[in-house]
């Protein structure tokens, strides 16, 4: 059976804006269960290049490791949040950021830190928390080619060949992991954990958007990536290219059977952290509220193609909230006992 935690969804169609257009509801085109499961993806070895430059410890709990990276070509920081029994093995939980990955700080550390309490929530936590520091708007993939204003972006390779094995040999990792995400990192949690099915066990994406077979979805995934000066043509080529249909979870959604995925979603309507005592007010949720109304559309069709699969799923809806923080904190929370279950723990 399909696990749902449903909130109220209206009439259940969702429309959204998504770019500059308006989007109706319809059927998503050549995702229906008769077409079968897409030819799996073939992961290369592990590279073995890939070495651990520095560990600067910021507390006894909380490391930045600079990563030395052939794949992109430079040193790449993550931060890792760590257990309190360090010296036990445990496994690890990769979470990536919004579009701006840490832009907020000019790269010094991941917007998870800096606008949630992630690092306090995972204090009793026996697991390893992996939080890449930049990567704006990549969607943390393989990019086709260089791109001029974003440069080098190979993080699929990064994340899924180089970094596992450095992390699991630093600091004591078992090798089960799970991947979590929030709006385009949602995308890219999705994406990644599709892709490499035997990497990761599980799988929580917030707010984000897992099709890509539209052109007006892949119209979104474009003006992403425009947001910091890139060109998603660098990235997975014209609309028609075939790479596009490679990073389609919708489309790749039989690699989840047997995961633990949870999946999150508001409607774009302002909550209590707009409308509450204190809360920011009418004008930020217009400005996240759209946002919010197409992840929810977006979601309503992933949700629907797992369903045509009968792959099992955790799906909350909830009656309000926008793109927002404050609400991907929340989400977090309410992921954990999927998450919880996907580690083993």
């Amino acid at each position: 059976m399909h696990r749902r935690v449903l909130a109220a969804l209206g009439t259940g169609i969702a429309l959204s804006i998504l770019g500059s257009g308006v989007v109706s509801a319809q059927p998503l085109p050549g995702t229906g269960s008769s077409e079968g499961a897409p030819a799996p993806f073939s992961q290369s070895s592990p590279a073995t290049s890939a070495r651990i430059d520095k560990v600067e410890m910021l507390t006894d709990r909380r490391a930045a490791v600079f990563v030395d990276s052939p794949a992109m070509g430079k040193i790449v920081q993550v931060q890792v949040l760590l257990p309190a029994a360090q010296a036990v093995s445990r496994p690890t939980l990769y979470v990536l950021d919004g579009v701006s990955a840490g832009k907020e700080s000019n790269y010094a550390e991941s917007t998870w830190t800096q606008k949630t309490d992630i690092v306090d929530f995972f204090a009793n936590k026996n697991a390893n928390v992996v939080l890449p520091v930049g990567g704006s708007s990549s969607y943390y993939t393989d990019w086709n080619v260089p791109d001029p204003i974003l440069g080098v972006n190979m993080w699929e390779t990064f994340l899924t060949q180089e970094l596992p094995p450095l992390i699991d040999a630093r600091f004591s990792g078992n090798g089960t992991n799970a991947i979590a995400g929030v709006s385009m990192g949602a995308q890219a949690a999705m994406d990644l954990i599709t892709r490499h099915p035997d990497l990761y066990t599980g799988v929580a994406g917030l707010s984000g958007c897992y099709d890509n077979s539209q052109n007006n979805l892949k119209d979104a995934v474009r003006a992403t990536v425009a947001m910091n000066g890139g060109n998603a043509t660098n990235m997975w080529g014209e609309n028609a290219d075939l790479r596009w249909v490679e990073h389609d979870p919708s489309r790749n959604a039989e690699a989840l059977r047997g995961k633990d995925v949870y999946i999150s979603v508001g409607t774009g309507l302002p909550g209590p952290y707009e409308l509450g005592p204190g809360g920011s007010g009418l004008e930020v949720a217009a400005q996240g509220g759209p946002l919010e109304a197409a992840a929810l559309y977006c979601t309503t069709l992933f949700d629907t193609r797992l369903r045509s699969l009968d792959i099992d799923a955790t799906v909350v809806y909830r009656p309000y909230g926008i793109h927002q923080w404050v609400y991907w904190q929340d989400d977090l929370r309410e992921s954990w006992p999927t998450l919880e279950r996907a580690l083993g723990l």
